[in-house]
């Protein structure tokens, strides 16, 4: 359960952007396997936030114990943070671009 802490997508290959362009898939396809991705991780941020709600609702009738809805919530505090550090990134080096002088 600890190994899960870190931000994780289930059934996601992050190489799979790579191996298609190799076997000659075009850019919108590329883009759309991008974007497929995307709508995964923040699907899997959801349900770890989902899941934290569940387990301090749990924790508040007694049904788990401390350490399991503090894990719960730190799992999905850590996809946040990931996920909101990400898209700062993304908006950087948009900006970057638009920026850039031709």
């Amino acid at each position: 359960m600890i190994q899960n802490a870190m931000f994780s997508v289930q059934g996601v290959q992050p190489l799979q952007l790579q191996e298609q362009v190799k076997n000659g898939a075009t850019p919108s396809e590329s883009i759309r396997d991008f974007g497929s991705y995307l709508n995964e991780a923040l699907n899997s941020v959801s349900a770890q936030e989902q899941n934290a709600h569940m387990m301090t609702d749990k924790l508040m009738i007694g049904q788990v114990n401390v350490d399991q809805a503090m894990i719960s919530a730190q799992q999905a505090l850590l996809s946040i943070q990931l996920t909101t550090q990400v898209r700062n990134k993304v908006v950087e080096a948009y900006q970057e671009i638009m920026r850039t002088q031709i």
